[in-house]
């Protein structure tokens, strides 16, 4: 087992509203799916745990409730969970800056995940090239054969150069962002505070070219379930990694 994030605090943004995915599931927010006959969300804590997460601290809002009451009755050992609850939308950037003011996210940096997405990458290669970088956020990238479905980055030098939007006439593979990054203090602790703001768009796509460090890991599995098509078919990958 890694020991990659034992001094770090994990955050999962788990308070959308998860709309393209009600349909299916109309009373379970998308962290509690059902996928390979678990809760989506005990995949990823699978994985956390593997690298050595020890506290973990979900950013909640749609459904709160449900999810404190699965984690309260799945505990683990050795790892802690909090919750943060927003009072109202703010986005996965707004969530960020709730609950750093809260004072639940405290190290430099903080791992920062996406809770409807799984990515089974190492995570020693994206801390090492934070560290190396010195940069305001590293961001964990893959290799997807179906690019189209999502906005791509490009990559110089070991930095983000550029975010393509999401063109769904795009045919081949490409760098995406894998919903995983460390997040450095003083980028946090410029987030403005309570009002809805996406760390992706209204954050990573304005500042500066080269300001955001990439590690792009071309050989690690990639899903998320964010729609119903991607989550029924989820659990073919994760069950790989069902321990």
């Amino acid at each position: 087992m890694s020991e990659t994030l034992a001094d770090l605090d994990v955050a999962v943004l788990a308070g959308g509203l998860g709309t393209r995915l009600a349909g299916a599931l109309p009373d379970l927010p998308k962290v509690l799916a059902p996928v390979a006959g678990r809760a989506f969300v005990e995949h990823l804590l699978d994985w956390l745990a593997r690298e050595g997460a020890r506290r973990v601290v979900f950013l909640l809002g749609h459904r709160a409730d449900a999810v404190r009451a699965h984690l309260a009755a799945h505990p683990r050992a050795g790892m802690r969970f909090e919750t943060v609850v927003e009072p109202a939308p703010l986005g996965t950037g707004g969530a960020l800056a709730h609950a750093r003011a809260a004072g639940a996210l405290g190290t430099d940096p903080v791992l920062t995940v996406n809770g409807d997405t799984f990515v089974d990458a190492d995570l020693a290669p994206l801390r090492a090239t934070h560290a190396a970088a010195h940069a305001a956020a590293t961001m964990l990238c893959v290799r997807v054969p179906d690019a189209g479905r999502y906005g791509r980055i490009e990559i110089a030098g070991g930095r983000v150069a550029r975010f393509v939007e999401k063109d769904a006439a795009f045919r081949g593979d490409a760098a995406i962002n894998a919903g995983v990054y460390l997040l450095g203090a003083d980028l946090l602790g410029s987030l403005p505070r309570d009002r809805a703001l996406s760390l992706e768009r209204d954050v990573f796509e304005t500042v500066p070219a080269g300001t955001i460090a990439a590690y792009l890991d071309p050989g690690a599995r990639f899903v998320d379930i964010g729609t119903p098509e991607s989550w029924r078919g989820a659990g073919a990958m994760v069950a790989r990694d069902t321990p």
